[in-house]
């Protein structure tokens, strides 16, 4: 028997505590590096759940949070009752499923696409154009889409080109929502990718040269070996983006939007700002907030969990 199977187990937790602060006193100045950042999120990470208690209250800024008169759970009952809530909760939801659903197998492919180029070249030129829409805000996007959808835009212009009549998309409920999607995805796709060309960067060539030993074509190489291989990529960003269900993207809807299509483009994080912003109500913006943060969290736990039964890469 080793002397350390044969030491009491007292021993063995003084030693691994000596272990333990040896290892700190010899990283320590790691640790002083580490500081700033805890500090950085502890202030605007932590310190902020402390705002969380004005739902529960009928907030003034004039008396502060503290002394604000506790309602409980009074603006929680008040979103309930209200008809327009449900709205906004189908339009956010719509909004993210389209672009989960459209928007999330984009990238995959255009990674496996470039993947495929031989040219180092042409490569690089398709990522330098395709990663450049995500570093423009939406403003400036949003202000190219406007100039190409308006009646004297370049889209009608080339609908009259044809002649057909000119179409204001921006106005028309039954293309913002398809507007919303394919400008979501070509703004973001190209950076999106960066990702799936990492994790393909990694699969191991000697898988692809195996594939062709036994008569696999491109096709099948890309099924039965790329998929597999970034699959715990694709798993793991999907978690991710589920985590995000209930944004929708307020910038690019709030840049795009006009009172005539709110029925199909009004979303929860627009209905924020108005009432917080727009007309004070700082309760009931919280409290839609809270909501949110409550329903996104239940989600990407449920799809953490969901990954782990079926042995696939997870958060935790």
């Amino acid at each position: 028997m080793s002397k350390q199977q044969a030491a009491l187990p007292w021993q063995r937790q003084s030693a691994a505590k000596h272990t333990k602060w040896h290892r700190i006193k010899a990283y320590k100045w790691l640790y002083v590096l580490l500081l700033p950042s805890i500090a950085y999120f502890f202030l605007f990470s932590i310190v902020p759940y402390y705002g969380l208690t004005i739902a529960f209250k009928n907030f003034s800024p004039f008396v502060g949070i503290a002394d604000s008169p506790w309602v409980g759970l009074r603006h929680f009952e008040r979103l309930m009752e209200n008809p327009d809530f449900y709205r906004l909760l189908r339009n956010t939801l719509l909004i993210s499923l389209y672009k989960l659903g459209f928007g999330f197998p984009v990238p995959i492919l255009f990674a496996l696409l470039l993947n495929e180029v031989r040219s180092v070249v042409f490569k690089r030129s398709v990522q330098t154009i395709t990663y450049f829409p995500h570093f423009l805000s939406w403003v400036v996007f949003g202000g190219i889409v406007v100039t190409f959808l308006t009646p004297s835009g370049v889209i009608n212009a080339m609908l009259k080109a044809f002649g057909m009549a000119p179409v204001n998309f921006l106005v028309d409920q039954q293309f913002f929502r398809p507007i919303l999607v394919v400008t979501g995805i070509l703004k973001d796709f190209g950076w999106s990718a960066i990702i799936y060309l990492a994790a393909l960067a990694g699969v191991n060539p000697e898988l692809y040269h195996s594939a062709k030993v036994d008569g696999a074509g491109k096709f099948h190489q890309m099924l039965h070996v790329t998929l597999p291989g970034i699959l715990p990529t694709i798993s793991l960003m999907l978690i991710i983006n589920l985590s995000h269900l209930l944004d929708a993207g307020f910038e690019q809807i709030f840049v795009l939007m006009n009172p005539t299509v709110y029925e199909v483009g009004d979303i929860i994080d627009t209905y924020v700002y108005r009432m917080g912003l727009e007309k004070g109500q700082f309760s009931v913006a919280t409290a839609v907030g809270l909501f949110k943060g409550v329903i996104g969290f239940v989600l990407i736990v449920s799809a953490n969990w969901l990954l782990r039964r079926f042995d696939q890469r997870s958060i935790w």
